[in-house]
């Protein structure tokens, strides 16, 4: 058995959407656990696949364009303990 990590939403219905379609062959049995947080429990590191997406898009574009920070200004500010 493979296990595959998707995130998605239960609707009103109690029906479960995923956020994006599965890449698996059509119409295989599955075996589905919930795992089911509540919302002081969502993780503030669990960024949504299409907002890297967009992200990683940008910071090519910028690259291509030639907009870079030198590395040594990259870590001003940050707290790194």
């Amino acid at each position: 058995m493979k296990a595959v990590e998707v995130m998605g939403k239960v609707d009103d219905k109690g029906q479960l959407l995923l956020d994006e379609p599965l890449d698996i062959k059509s119409e295989s049995r599955v075996k589905v656990i919930l795992l089911i947080s509540d919302e002081d429990d969502l993780d503030p590191d669990d960024t949504p696949a299409e907002e890297i997406k967009a992200s990683l898009i940008r910071a090519l574009q910028d690259a291509k364009a030639g907009r870079r920070i030198p590395l040594e200004q990259m870590w001003e500010g940050i707290d790194a303990e």
